[in-house]
């Protein structure tokens, strides 16, 4: 691997920072302790900022030479509302909050970019560092931009990355297309008639409709879908009743859909919200249909995909570079490559095995309260986004 000197000799400075977001984890929007450090680090080290985009954003600027080209490149800093299962050093002091999906990692990585930057400046052009809050679930990348972010800060493209657990450190994995999915939620209240469970012909009970529903709706994804597009329907709450002797006059579904394309969403809300409507009005009933669309797909623009891999290729070798194949998670990230071109991709974070003594027994996977951000890749991850920039932003010869 070409790893940049100076980064590596940064490293461990970089990762006590990493350590430190790890022990005081914020929330959507809550992010103020993080976005402090992070605006206190990049003022030190002599880069002009810009705050409150999104509430909590930061965005570092770093100018050289005369080109009005521009790159922007993407952090996000919140954690997630659970509860850390690690004991070492650096776990949460927050009761109820963690970073278990890397974003103090994410963090530190573009810090780790910046600090070379700050000294290094080997482009034409301009560097956008972008601190995003409120990815889990907040859309903070949608409030960033409705606050002005490529208004105030025009540039040509934009990049994301994120780490994932499960694969050797020194690999990243890259594609062109969608690479994830839309996140979308779902709420149906059928409305029967209680009464005794003793005399169910004296009511219409909504139980027995609700299954109907759950069942009919994976119809969607095996009989109107073209066979070749992916979708997911998943009803994953049903709330009815309150003594087991009495029948309910109501029963709530709740659930999650995710697709790759605009197209297909439109095509499982539009047969979600007729299939409820006609079986409740079937057995007599009605329901209230509800359904919103949090995150849209994120799909990667072609040019800046292969860009991207050659920067990841000319560091750790084709070889290295892995087709990244989509995953059903969602990103607000996604917001971003609706405006401008650009790529998200992955960088590797190792088989869980860096985690020091003291971490909880579970996997070392997203989401899981034993996760930890390997350390090891912040001069990677650095490298990649200081060669990214730099021949993005290369000099006209």
């Amino acid at each position: 691997m070409k790893i940049i000197d100076s980064i590596v000799t940064q490293a461990a400075g970089i990762a006590a920072i990493r350590r430190d977001i790890h022990s005081h984890p914020e929330l959507c929007f809550e992010e103020t302790r993080t976005a402090d450090l992070v605006a206190q680090k990049l003022t030190e080290w002599g880069i002009p900022i810009h705050r409150g985009l999104g509430t909590t954003g930061v965005v570092g600027i770093i100018k050289n030479g005369s080109s009005g080209r521009a790159i922007g490149l993407r952090a996000d800093m919140d954690a997630l509302p659970m509860q850390e299962f690690n004991t070492f050093g650096h776990a949460s002091k927050q009761a109820g909050k963690m970073h278990a999906c890397g974003h103090d990692g994410h963090t530190a990585m573009l810090l780790a970019a910046a600090q070379h930057f700050a000294r290094h400046r080997n482009f034409d052009g301009t560097v956008y560092l972008i601190f995003q809050p409120a990815e889990e679930g907040g859309g903070g990348a949608r409030e960033m931009i409705k606050d002005g972010l490529f208004d105030k800060f025009p540039m040509d493209a934009v990049f994301g990355m994120h780490n994932w657990p499960g694969s050797e450190v020194g690999k990243f994995a890259v594609s062109p297309g969608p690479v994830m999915a839309s996140s979308n939620e779902f709420k149906i209240t059928i409305y029967g008639r209680g009464g005794h469970a003793a005399a169910p012909h004296n009511g219409l009970d909504p139980v027995p409709v609700a299954c109907q529903l759950v069942q009919a709706f994976q119809t969607i994804i095996t009989r109107n879908m073209k066979a070749i597009d992916a979708g997911v329907i998943s009803v994953t709450m049903i709330h009815a009743g309150e003594a087991t002797n009495v029948i309910p006059d109501h029963c709530e579904l709740q659930g999650t859909v995710r697709t790759f394309s605009v197209e297909v969403l439109d095509l499982i809300e539009q047969r979600m919200r007729s299939i409820a409507e006609h079986t409740c009005a079937a057995f007599d009933m009605r329901c209230e249909f509800e359904f919103v669309r949090n995150y849209p797909p994120t799909i990667n623009s072609a040019a800046e995909s292969e860009f991207a891999r050659k920067v990841m290729a000319g560091i750790v070798g084709a070889d290295n570079v892995v087709v990244q194949e989509p995953v059903m998670g969602a990103e607000d990230f996604s917001y971003m490559l609706l405006a401008k071109p650009g790529c998200y991709c992955f960088i590797a974070n190792g088989d869980g095995t860096h985690r020091e003594s003291g971490h909880g027994q579970g996997p070392c996977m997203l989401h899981n309260p034993s996760y930890d951000f390997n350390d090891e890749m912040i001069p990677l991850g650095a490298t990649y986004w200081v060669r990214l920039a730099e021949e993005w932003l290369k000099p006209a010869v």
